[in-house]
């Protein structure tokens, strides 16, 4: 099955490109609203699952016993932009549990901002695994091995137990059999797991809604979802659409980006879920994706506080307006009635 154009790239008034786009909004029972494309091809979520990755941090009592807040919660499912707070923050997390940077197993790489590269430039020269967009789910998994008497060491290993909890949580969240399907390594060097589009939005219904998870789990969801959208900037940063379209919707979504153009979000409110996944792995069509469905879920299709992330405009290096993208009309008629 071809995936359908929902997003399209125009300059000079014509279509320069085009994204073909798979997406589902699901209820907690599974029952979809909207199924556009394969949604039953199994993709590599990536980072969009690093909130149902931080489970087991807030269900055995972690959090709790290092005294994490808010912010430390929500950069523990964090893709965050390596911003001095951001690693200041996995820092201290590390600290309380008696561990350090060393105790990451990560990787490390530069931070996504100019400006952040600079501050090292003029410090230390190099980057740590701190700066690591990853570094708060990986502080959160040392923490995690820490409190439950765990040895941290090769933690991101299929094998060790971090990692066997953390499929069971993925699992259970998505209803899917991880062990038919197939394995890969993320960039973080932890296991990551084909799931069909379907299973993930009915995954972060549950994730919303609490609805088919275990008292003690669905209190834990509703802990770090509330935790990520009191907190935005911790899961992404400065300039980032995670963080920015979260605050422009009033908290009343939780979106995160996965890689490749996968992107899921949790309406609590709602009770739904999206999943989707741009073909040809573009971020920037599977945020306008992200931002249309939601904003037809939320009733705001027309609110021009929306207006940059429907319709993001592209300039030159002079700065002047050269194009932009949008979604199709049968996207937006496919979409419309989700408001009522």
């Amino acid at each position: 099955m071809d995936d359908p154009v929902l997003v399209e790239v125009m300059r000079g008034g014509a279509v320069e490109s085009r994204h073909r786009i798979a997406l589902v909004v699901s209820d907690a029972e599974g029952r979809p609203l909207v199924a556009l494309g394969d949604v039953a091809r199994p993709v590599f979520p990536r980072s969009a699952v690093k909130v149902i990755q931080a489970l087991p941090v807030v269900e055995s009592g972690a959090a709790d016993a290092y005294g994490f807040g808010a912010r430390e919660i929500a950069l523990s499912t964090a893709s965050h932009n390596g911003e001095v707070f951001h690693v200041e923050t996995a820092a201290a997390m590390l600290a309380r549990a008696g561990k350090a940077e060393p105790d990451l197993e990560c990787g490390a790489h530069w931070p996504n901002r100019e400006d952040d590269h600079g501050l090292i430039h003029r410090t230390t020269g190099k980057p740590t695994q701190l700066h690591n967009n990853c570094s708060g789910k990986h502080a959160g998994f040392v923490c995690f091995a820490c409190h439950t008497g765990l040895d941290p060491r090769g933690y991101v290993g299929r094998d060790h137990p971090v990692q066997r909890m953390i499929e069971a949580a993925l699992a259970d969240v998505t209803r899917t059999d991880l062990a038919k399907v197939p394995v890969g390594t993320d960039g973080c060097a932890i296991p990551t797991y084909a799931i069909p589009l379907a299973a993930l939005a009915t995954g972060f219904a549950r994730l919303a809604t609490g609805i088919g998870l275990a008292p003690e789990r669905g209190r834990a969801a509703a802990r770090i979802l509330e935790a990520c959208i009191a907190e935005p900037q911790m899961i992404a940063g400065t300039d980032r659409f995670d963080t920015d379209f979260i605050r422009a919707i009033d908290g009343a979504a939780y979106v995160k980006v996965g890689a490749e153009g996968v992107y899921c979000a949790a309406f609590p409110k709602l009770g739904l879920g999206v999943a989707l996944k741009c073909a040809d792995g573009h971020p920037r069509a599977a945020e306008v994706a992200m931002a249309t469905v939601a904003a037809h879920l939320l009733g705001r299709r027309d609110d021009p506080a929306l207006a940059r992330f429907l319709t993001p405009e592209l300039k030159n290096w002079n700065g002047t307006l050269v194009g932009g993208l949008r979604p199709t009309a049968e996207f937006e008629a496919a979409v419309r009635s989700l408001a009522a």
